[in-house]
């Protein structure tokens, strides 16, 4: 269990006093971004609109115009005195105030002025006091009018009346009108075969628990803090501040900056800064541009680029740019072109319009140049004009020339970057005049007094650090001691030195400066805290600052440092100061502190606990309201109501010390700088805008403020809120820390089926072991789940350094989660844990039974559709050959009446003829063997032979010569040279099962099979006897057997199928004929034509069609063995359009090759005269459903070959009837539909268009051939089903096999395989089972018969099928999913294991990459398919074993795993 979470907030030993480096989170990189609901959401729900509407809502917005509008600086001041009362005037109207509201128009919507999100009611100021709201709907015009009129212009940026960002005086045209209104229209229902989202698969919604902690508290009052004491010599704003005291005290110290030794560099005093900041004012508005065309005028936003080691050129420029009256935008150092968060900076400063960067000396010659020296253009960043600010680079002003000083106004003072949660960086616009206010208000709180001295470790250009250490220190004329990042990377304790060594009273840190000083505090002589009044921690309001403060006061306690002397600080981009400790000189009162309840909290409400739990908070007060300013917590998400005061919620500030506006997103500003919150009553808590701070938190006892959270780090999982910084103190809290970095921790949320998902991302410590590792993230997990009960969905560590930093060395949490998302982590050690996370899955199916016969048959029609049955024509008697009815017969006719009519020719790998067969050389041979057999075999009639042979021609020829001598024959294939251990017992196992008397092959292979490797390999000797046929006995057989039952056994067909079941199909002489019949007739084929077959020859319809249709039909067989395409790829395709041939057949395995293999080569291949716009069908043999992406690939590829699309076509086979369907010569093209794969599932059918979600597209699997028939049963009840619904094929032909062949008397265990009958309807017919899934849909086509075209879709094997949650899943489905997610997956396949999903994947590319997949797996097969995987196994290339046919052996690849054969690069268990 890991180690106790408690030692994170109370005092025990040293090492618990490690908070992560609060950089990992809270460089602000990632800072508060508001994701709020859009107002479509809010405008919908007119309930809302009711509780919000009360009719005093006119007399507000009455005084607001009178006060707010017209004089904006005498509202603010007025502010800071108004007592705020809570609206509870209940309107008389109030029944009123939503009625119509769905029918105002666009042109209504715009006069109701309403915010652009859920959160503000925004009233319009213009009604008259006794007016409703909203407002008659005559009256809207005037008031238009008038808020045109009085639209107010505040910072740099326009504001908008409008919540639809129409321009309030635009009329609506009748064409925008008329859509507004057809949207509004109710959708008229989708169409039966239409994708509908209602499907019975739904994922679970969480219910509520009925036992979650609710809110019980009363509503909570607005928080006023004290009056801002208006001190008689205040400046009236900081330009003049400045020129006082660099007039006054130009000797006074201001700044002093630091080197990496701790040393002084250079002193700054306030008459320089004053010089300094007037001269730079005069070459900024001067020296840019012409005399006439001025590259700056007052108003411009200009960046300010200097890096953390020089405050002092950072303050000259700021202040020069104050007295310039341009805006400055301080940004971080673009180290490289492609630095985290980069481009989206450079797209702050093209929206701010800024063309000109200040930067220093050192910063210029330091950033990226190109080869002629110049400044490239960073990525995003608009073209800028870098502009050094030493002095020795500028021209002295003029004596006449003097900076305008003005008091502070509400012009745009300067823009703060703002980074939000996604990466987006906004700008945050303070006005002058809250510039000053906001110094008057520190002041006041934090008792600052003239020359005090200040020690900042705080980053300068931004938040605390900029407000402290250089705007409020000038104001009061104090000495800030700048100490770099830079320093306190080599010396941790030099800021404590400074602080002894000036005797500062003041010091701004972060609670990662004071973890850091612990680290490295040994007994110091030289130091002491005892000068300090005030030690401001500027994220004190992080969960995890607590425990930095209690262990650095235990330790520095005895070095001077009192308790009362910590003052942590609440801050956001948009509110600034939110609450600040004060600094007391009393320590009898301990600071506020509450322990709360982590459940609790996830329900956002407050629950005190005892600190015993382990799954408690422990958070620290940060003071009260600052001076002059109202804070109030309001409903994170929706319209913006008040809180209970037990109820955590976003802390709202109204006060003039605040940010503006984002800056040009006047929709965003909305949501975010002019928000009114509404009490329960429905009355606005004030008639002034509040500003969302983006703190989650509540107000205690006596005004303290306690802050939760960010509305950043919020993770919303299954209807609880988490915070991503709780998260990660909980994971440092695991001990022992040793094995990763402290502070290099992020934790974000991904969307997966439909609810956030937690994932972790750690960099490991090069030292630990994966062993170490491992046992430290299951103690995380474990961590995790028991404190915040929430389950995480990954939890990823990474090498050390890898992840992507902000400048000041946090860690970009979006760009970190972006690396996630797009697989570029490259973790070294992976632990998913869907099962615990993944609660909302559909539930598990249960089957619910068929129903009987009697309710449903009527006729032909079964449950109202008609009977899903199809057939091919009939198989009529017309030729010549068809008065023979045994193949043997049909030979020795042809070598008589065509005895020179060349029916095979072989070519070899690099295309020639290596050897062909006329009718004639075919007989001779064939009786040559058969005398071979009788002679020096002794065999029977009935034998079965196993023929050992190469694709070639003496297979042909040793097959005919066994039909001669009345044998049975049985291809097999060879055994491969270099992999005999695993070929060659499979060629053993047929030779057994068979029970061959004989085994006939060539020479060479009669010598592989003697060879030393196939002795270690099988038991040679019991092997039959081994007949070697290169040199036949030249004598004629005296007999050739006359076989005279048609029904008697002609050939073996044995196979191995995808799940590893080797079978023996017994085809009969009658089957074999009306077999070669059937293709025939489908294909068309005659003695003229051509065909080019490049299969194996071993089973199916590969060997009836390379060893059986030439010798019936006549045709001539061009042969191509696909082994040779492996040393020549184009060999198929090259024959094909040299011999001119019309149709082609070929395997999966042999077009995927000719797709990669050719795939950049058609260029080269056109200049050869490769030609392929004479081919009529190009027919792909399958015992599977089509592979759509593969034959829209192929013919794609090649159709500027001139192949046209349509030829390319599959055909369909199984053991039960080798070819079912085949596409032949004439009839309607295949066609295509689309089925929703969640209705499969539940072997159901249901069509959908084209791109619907969950869509499935099935090919035909070509046309019925002739003599079959087709019919779709139930497999369990055997029952006919219904057109378009999915069954297992039936089929009814001739050429059916006749059963299994084992040897062994176990045919009776699948007699029902080849006899079955259906269970109701017809149930004379004999049905052969083919153990396939699919189903008939009859389409609108006609084929040539004239009849409607019934088109037969395959979905997948039932032995292959998975029997998952209730619910049967096609591998390929799932495995397509899967290849789609990341581009180095080339190849996958999926099993079963227990019950359990196995995921098998080939990497291409380095093995580091390997651990991206996991994640990205798990997610696609949980989002498409509703699985959790329970193990995924990556693998090098080539590891899945893939059959002749192209097909995977999933089954081998099981036992393989199972039996820790895979050798894989990472097999990842989620747990």
């Amino acid at each position: 269990m890991p180690s106790k979470r408690r030692s994170l907030v109370v005092q025990t030993s040293m090492d618990a006093y490690t908070p992560p480096d609060s950089s990992s989170g809270s460089e602000e990189e990632a800072g508060p971004g508001n994701d709020m609901p859009g107002m479509e959401h809010w405008m919908t729900r007119p309930a809302h609109l009711e509780r919000g509407g009360s009719g005093n809502a006119g007399r507000l917005a009455d005084s607001l115009a009178h006060t707010h509008l017209s004089h904006p600086h005498l509202a603010h001041a007025h502010l800071t005195h108004t007592h705020l009362t809570q609206s509870h005037h209940v309107s008389a109207h109030h029944s009123q105030t939503h009625h119509g509201i769905g029918h105002l128009s666009l042109k209504r919507k715009a006069a109701l002025g309403m915010a652009e999100n859920g959160g503000s009611l925004r009233r319009s100021c213009e009604f008259g006091s006794d007016m409703l709201w909203p407002p008659p709907l005559e009256s809207d015009e005037r008031h238009i009018g008038t808020i045109a009129r009085n639209t107010q212009k505040y910072g740099n940026a326009e504001r908008m009346e409008t919540g639809d960002g129409v321009p309030v005086s635009s009329r609506v045209s009748a064409k925008i009108q008329q859509l507004v209104n057809t949207l509004k229209m109710p959708r008229r229902p989708p169409l039966r075969e239409f994708f509908v989202d209602d499907f019975e698969e739904l994922l679970e919604v969480q219910q509520p628990d009925p036992k979650q902690p609710r809110p019980e508290g009363a509503e909570m009052l607005a928080v006023s803090g004290e009056a801002l004491g208006v001190v008689t010599n205040w400046p009236p704003s900081l330009e003049a501040a400045l020129q006082r005291w660099g007039t006054i005290s130009p000797k006074a110290p201001c700044l002093t900056s630091l080197d990496t030794t701790g040393k002084p560099l250079y002193v700054l005093t306030y008459g320089k800064l004053w010089s300094r900041s007037i001269k730079l004012a005069y070459n900024i508005l001067h020296k840019l541009g012409s005399k006439q065309e001025p590259m700056l005028r007052p108003g411009d936003r200009v960046a300010l680029v200097f890096p953390n080691n020089d405050p002092v050129a950072f303050m000259v420029a700021f202040y020069g740019c104050l007295l310039a009256e341009v805006v400055p935008v301080p940004i971080e150092v673009p180290l490289t072109r492609k630095d985290a968060g980069s481009q989206q900076i450079g797209f702050l400063l093209g929206s701010c319009g800024v063309t000109v960067a200040l930067t220093s000396d050192a910063c210029h010659k330091g950033l990226p140049k190109s080869a002629t020296g110049e400044i490239p253009q960073f990525r995003g960043w608009p073209k800028l004009l870098w502009f050094v600010t030493e002095s020795k680079h500028l021209s002295k002003p003029p004596r006449d020339w003097f900076p305008h000083i003005k008091d502070a106004n509400s012009d745009t003072a300067y823009i703060e970057y703002k980074t939000c949660k996604d990466g987006s960086v906004l700008g945050v616009t303070v006005m002058r005049i809250a510039l000053l206010t906001h110094c008057q208000s520190l002041t006041q709180s934090c008792g600052y007094t003239e020359a005090e001295t200040i020690v900042n470790v705080l980053d300068f250009k931004k938040d605390v650090g900029l407000w402290h250490g250089i705007l409020t220190s000038v104001m009061n004329m104090m000495h800030v001691i700048s100490v770099p990042y830079s320093l306190m990377k080599v010396n941790p304790l030099s800021w404590i030195q400074k602080v002894y060594h000036f005797k500062a009273k003041v010091a701004c840190v972060k609670s990662r400066d004071m973890h850091w000083a612990l680290v490295a505090h040994r007994e110091q002589k030289d130091i002491s805290l005892s000068s300090l009044r005030m030690l401001l921690v500027a994220d004190g309001s992080n969960p995890w600052s607590i425990s930095s403060c209690d262990a650095f006061l235990n330790v520095f306690q005895s070095k001077g440092l009192r308790s009362e002397v910590i003052c942590p600080c609440a801050s956001s981009p948009e509110a600034l100061t939110v609450a600040i400790r004060r600094p007391v000189e009393d320590s009898s009162q301990p600071p506020g502190r509450g322990v709360l309840s982590m459940q609790g909290l996830s329900y956002s409400v407050v629950r005190v606990d005892t600190e015993e739990r382990l799954s408690v908070l422990t958070v620290q007060d940060v003071g009260t309201v600052m001076p002059g300013a109202v804070v109030c917590v309001v409903k994170p998400e929706g319209v913006p109501l008040l809180c209970k005061t037990d109820e955590i919620g976003e802390l709202c500030v109204c006060s003039v010390a605040t940010g503006t506006s984002y800056y040009g997103l006047t929709g965003m500003t909305k949501n975010t700088f002019e928000v009114f919150p509404v009490a329960s009553g429905g009355g606005l808590v004030s008639e002034y805008a509040f500003v969302r701070t983006g703190l989650l938190g509540f107000v205690g006892p006596g005004g303290l403020v306690f802050i939760s959270g960010k509305m950043d780090g919020l993770i919303m999982v299954s209807g609880r809120r988490h915070n991503a910084d709780d998260i990660v103190a909980t994971a440092l809290a695991v001990e022992p820390m040793k094995f990763v970095y402290r502070g290099r921790i992020a934790v974000f949320s991904v969307t997966v089926l439909r609810d956030e998902r937690i994932v972790v991302v750690a960099e490991q410590r090069p030292d630990s072991t994966e062993e170490d590792s491992f046992q430290w993230m299951s103690r995380v997990l474990q961590a995790i789940d028991s404190i915040h009960g929430v389950g995480v969905f990954c939890l990823g560590l990474v090498p050390a350094n890898t992840l992507p930093k902000t400048p000041l060395g946090g860690i970009h949490l979006s760009e970190t989660k972006q690396l996630y998302l797009e697989g570029g982590l490259h973790p070294c050690n992976v632990l998913m844990c869907p099962h615990t996370c993944v609660t909302n899955l559909p539930k598990p199916r249960q089957k619910q039974p068929e129903i009987g016969p009697a309710s449903v048959m009527v006729g032909n029609l079964v449950s109202g559709k008609r009977i899903a049955m199809a057939s091919g024509r009939d198989l009529g008697q017309t030729d010549d050959n068809d008065q023979f009815l045994f193949l043997s017969e049909v030979l020795q006719w042809r070598s008589q009446t065509t005895p020179d009519h060349i029916l095979y020719t072989l070519l070899s790998s690099r295309g020639l003829v290596s050897s062909s067969l006329t009718c004639l050389q075919l007989h001779k041979r064939a009786e040559r063997v058969a005398a071979l057999l009788l002679e020096r075999g002794g065999l029977q009639e009935g034998d079965h032979i196993a023929l050992v042979y190469p694709p070639g021609i003496d297979l042909i020829a040793a097959f005919y010569g066994c039909l001669y001598a009345g044998c049975v024959p049985i291809t097999v294939r060879p055994p491969h040279p270099q992999n005999i251990s695993t070929t060659l017992p499979t060629v053993k196992m047929i030779v057994e099962v068979s029970r061959s008397a004989c085994v006939m092959t060539t020479a060479v292979i009669c010598k592989l099979l003697r060879s030393k490797e196939a002795v270690a390999t099988v038991d040679i000797r019991n092997w039959p006897p081994v007949l070697d046929t290169d040199d036949l006995p030249k004598k004629k057989p005296p007999a050739l057997y006359k076989p005279c039952n048609p029904d008697a056994l002609a050939y073996l067909d044995f196979s191995v199928s995808t799940t590893g079941m080797l079978a023996g199909v017994q085809m009969s002489h009658n089957a074999v004929g009306a077999f070669c019949r059937s293709v025939k007739l489908q294909c068309e084929l005659y003695p003229s034509r051509e065909v080019a077959i490049c299969l194996d020859p071993y089973c199916g319809l590969g060997f009836v069609l390379w060893c059986l249709c030439s010798v019936y039909s006549g045709h001539q067989s061009i042969l191509i063995p696909p082994v040779e395409l492996e040393s020549n790829p184009a060999l198929w395709l090259l024959a094909v359009s040299q011999l001119r041939v019309r149709d082609t057949f070929c395997s999966y395995s042999v077009m995927e090759l000719c797709t990669k293999g050719l795939g950049l080569q058609t260029e080269a291949l056109k200049a050869r005269g490769l030609d392929l716009s004479r081919v009529r069908a190009c027919v792909v043999v399958a015992e599977e459903r089509p592979r759509m992406s593969l034959t829209h690939s192929f013919s794609k590829l090649f159709k500027d070959l001139g192949l046209h699309p349509r030829s390319v076509s599959t055909a369909f086979g199984c053991r039960v009837n080798l070819a079912i369907c085949l596409q032949g010569t004439s009839g309607p093209d295949p066609t295509t539909v689309y089925v929703d794969m969640r209705a499969l599932r539940h072997d159901r059918v249901r069509l959908v268009e084209r791109g619907s979600p969950h869509s499935l597209p099935l090919m035909e699997s070509g046309k019925i051939l002739p003599g079959v028939r087709i019919i779709i049963a139930n497999p369990e009840t055997k029952g006919p089903l219904g057109d378009s619904h999915l069954g297992e094929i039936w089929v009814h032909s001739a050429h059916n096999g006749s059963g299994y062949y084992s040897g062994y008397g176990e045919e009776v265990l699948q007699s029902d395989h080849f006899t079955s009958r259906l269970s109701f309807g017809d149930t004379s017919t004999v049905w052969a089972r083919t153990g396939y899934l699919g189903f008939l849909r009859r389409t609108e086509l006609t084929d040539a018969s004239g009849e409607r075209h019934d088109a037969l879709y395959v979905v997948g094997a039932l032995e292959e099928a998975m029997e998952l949650r209730g619910m049967r899943y096609h591998p390929i489905d799932i495995e397509t999913s899967v290849i789609r997610t990341h581009k180095n997956i080339m190849e996958c396949a999926v099993f079963p294991w227990t019950n359990l999903l196995v995921v098998v994947i080939e990497l291409e590319g380095s093995e580091q990459e390997a651990l991206d997949l996991v994640p990205m797996v798990t997610k696609a097969v949980l989002e498409e398919h509703y699985l959790i995987v329970g193990v995924v196994v990556v693998t090098d290339i080539g590891v899945i074993p893939i059959n002749s046919r192209g097909e995977k052996q999933r089954m081998h690849l099981r036992d393989g795993f199972l039996q820790d054969q895979l050798d894989p690069i990472y097999v990842a268990y989620n747990m």
